[in-house]
């Protein structure tokens, strides 16, 4: 899977391509280490505050995708309550459902999996994933055995 240390954030669409301000690069970083570390109720008011829900780094990976990779299924759940996309994939086509097979985060699956990812998609998809790790019950949950 993707290496997650990369704090920088991308722009959102439209605005300055130009180098971010130092504080918005600073209040990122913190957002994707509180993302990588779980803390759901923090990630959740600055969400709710006006962060993206989708914040990137500049390797694709979201919120989601680092609290999912990390074991975090409280904070990814909080996330996609809040519109985050389950199934984004990062610049390398992962998602991070796929990411949490890998890992082998089953509280986070199943998060992911109530919150609508869909075990096929990204590549690879969990389905390949768990068939790659011979995760057979993942199989069966992901209605692919």
């Amino acid at each position: 899977m993707s290496g997650t240390d990369e704090n920088a954030a991308r722009p959102e669409q439209g605005a300055d391509a130009g180098a971010p301000d130092a504080d918005v690069v600073e209040l990122a970083t913190k957002i994707f280490d509180l993302a990588r570390q779980g803390d759901a109720g923090a990630l959740a008011a600055y969400v709710d505050a006006g962060v993206p829900a989708n914040l990137t780094n500049d390797r694709g990976d979201t919120l989601v995708m680092l609290a999912a990779y990390h074991g975090h299924a409280e904070a990814v759940t909080a996330l996609l309550a809040r519109g985050a996309e389950a199934d984004r994939a990062n610049d390398r086509g992962q998602t991070p459902l796929a990411g949490a097979v890998f890992k082998g985060e089953e509280a986070v699956i199943r998060a992911l999996l109530e919150g609508g990812a869909d075990p096929n998609a990204g590549t690879p998809s969990a389905v390949d994933t768990a068939r790659m790790f011979g995760k057979a019950e993942l199989l069966v949950l992901f209605g692919a055995a």
